[in-house]
């Protein structure tokens, strides 16, 4: 597949990924008014995270591996999995699609009476004051970097070879929504830093000061997970697979 192609199709999942994950949280997680207590809560914006990257597995995953997620990107690339020389343009497409969600975003929440973004957060990431728990910039940073490491075993494990076919696609989901169910209350999770940026960037002030951590911690994370994953299921290194198969 030519890489403008993989290239748009990233920008697309990573789009799609912040327009449903973060519009989510931000236009259905709670309700006032007569619709109040009609909304999804975390549970449901957790299920729509994970629901944004099942879908967009089946629809883009045979074109462009549907990372969506520089830190996807980079673990691959560590596992021996993903070119690295096209790891700085999914990353670049990644970020992109994330930004024009956020984008779209917040269009449509701002035909709302009275909505604040910068006080309502957009959805955004952070520590400290930031968090949606409170939770210190160690406990916020050490949280990002075992769930990203663990998404991307599950990654790595549910596109191996040797996995049932046709079913990662709901692992990686489900790993996804398992990972917003235990870490919204710290981080409002990230595990992605595109879809850090985008929010971030509406947001701007503190969110944009934080914003680092959300891009190193799940890099870190990304890279145990590639160093450690081929080592344990003894894969072999096989660099000319531009993307895992769905």
């Amino acid at each position: 597949m030519q890489l403008s192609k993989r290239l748009t199709a990233e920008l697309f999942g990573t789009f799609w990924l912040v327009l449903g994950g973060c519009g989510s949280a931000v236009l259905a997680a709670n309700f006032s008014g007569p619709l109040h207590g009609l909304g999804i809560g975390f549970v449901g914006v957790s299920l729509a995270f994970g629901l944004t990257v099942l879908t967009m597995a089946y629809a883009i995953g045979h074109i462009s591996g549907c990372h969506l997620n520089p830190a996807v990107s980079v673990g691959l690339t560590v596992a021996g999995r993903f070119p690295a020389r096209d790891l700085l343009p999914y990353i670049v497409a990644q970020v992109v699609g994330a930004v024009l969600g956020a984008v779209v975003l917040a269009m449509i929440a701002s035909g709302k009476p009275g909505f604040d973004l910068v006080a309502g957060g957009f959805a955004s990431n952070g520590y400290g004051d930031r968090s949606p728990g409170h939770y210190s910039l160690v406990a916020a940073f050490i949280c990002e970097v075992v769930m990203t490491a663990f998404f991307l075993f599950v990654i790595l494990g549910a596109t191996d070879k040797r996995a049932p076919a046709g079913f990662a696609p709901i692992a990686i989901g489900l790993c996804l929504t398992l990972i917003h169910l235990i870490s919204i209350p710290v981080t409002n999770t990230s595990v992605n830093p595109a879809r850090s940026t985008g929010p971030a960037l509406f947001v701007g002030g503190a969110a944009m000061d934080q914003l680092w951590m959300f891009w190193v911690a799940p890099i870190v994370g990304a890279v145990i997970a590639g160093v450690v994953y081929p080592l344990l299921a003894a894969e072999r290194r096989i660099t000319q697979v531009s993307a895992p198969s769905f």
